[in-house]
């Protein structure tokens, strides 16, 4: 973004000097929807995890194959949380793409995000973006525009990706998801990525993402499969990133952990 554009941010309630966990992973992947402080902080990033764009990108391909065999396995109303700024391969995108008329809802909190979110959802009737905090469930699952689409008596995708790293243990991410699950119907999905436990780098990582709008927390597998409780996880299990269903030779990446589980 230009200097004027950050600027006019503020008419968006948004402050560029503090970097955003959402526009730096956008410049991760390669997008224009980013502040000079996130680009610095995602240098930062980069300088202790020289593949994170890398751990980006492999994580948005995760993102579209679970979303594909959860709209393949019968579901066709998706709630993303903490979704992000727009990118190629939207939830939206690959789930009308299996049942045309499949209803979609993007959750998060940065009013940049939101607003993008909305121009570019701007012609859909299907789709929508609210600005709301996954760690308020109450309010997200109360929110009009999700009532409006997503109906709980029948199956829904959840998604927490690349998020709950983001959520310190004081914070209680575990009871978050339980929160969120319990609220949906029988057969539901619950897609999550979330940063892994990877050698002493996790600490570096953690202080590059100092001074940002979010903490960074990464986890253990037990730890990640504990999120899932009272869930059946599908096959493979909680697996490294490119290990869950690949459908191209990957190089393995050992930085997040990914998982696909069932309610009941």
């Amino acid at each position: 973004m230009s200097d004027s554009t950050e600027d006019a941010a503020a008419g968006l309630e948004v402050d560029p000097r503090t970097p955003n966990v959402a526009r730096m992973y956008d410049y991760f992947l390669g997008g224009k929807d980013n502040f000079r402080a996130d680009r610095q902080a995602a240098g930062k990033v980069t300088e202790v995890l020289p593949n994170v764009a890398a751990v980006a990108r492999t994580n948005r391909e995760f993102l579209q194959r679970a979303v594909r065999y959860v709209a393949e396995s019968g579901v066709d109303q998706f709630l993303d949380l903490g979704s992000g700024l727009p990118t190629q391969g939207n939830v939206h995108a690959i789930a009308q793409a299996v049942h045309p008329d499949a209803r979609v809802v993007y959750v998060d909190n940065d009013p940049v995000v939101v607003a993008h979110a909305n121009a570019l959802l701007s012609s859909a009737e299907r789709a929508a973006a609210v600005r709301a905090d996954l760690r308020d469930p109450d309010t997200v699952l109360k929110d009009p525009h999700v009532r409006r689409l997503i109906d709980f008596d029948r199956p829904v995708g959840l998604l927490f990706v690349a998020v709950l790293h983001f959520v310190p243990d004081e914070e209680d991410p575990a009871g978050l998801v339980r929160r969120y699950r319990d609220a949906l119907a029988p057969g539901s999905h619950v897609i999550l990525s979330h940063a892994a436990v990877e050698e002493a780098r996790n600490l570096d990582v953690a202080t590059a993402y100092r001074g940002a709008n979010a903490p960074f927390i990464a986890r253990t597998r037990d730890q990640v499969t504990a999120f899932l409780a009272g869930m059946d996880v599908i096959d493979p299990g909680v697996v490294h990133l490119c290990e869950w269903r690949p459908t191209r030779a990957e190089k393995p990446l050992t930085a997040g952990w990914t998982a696909v589980a069932r309610t009941h």
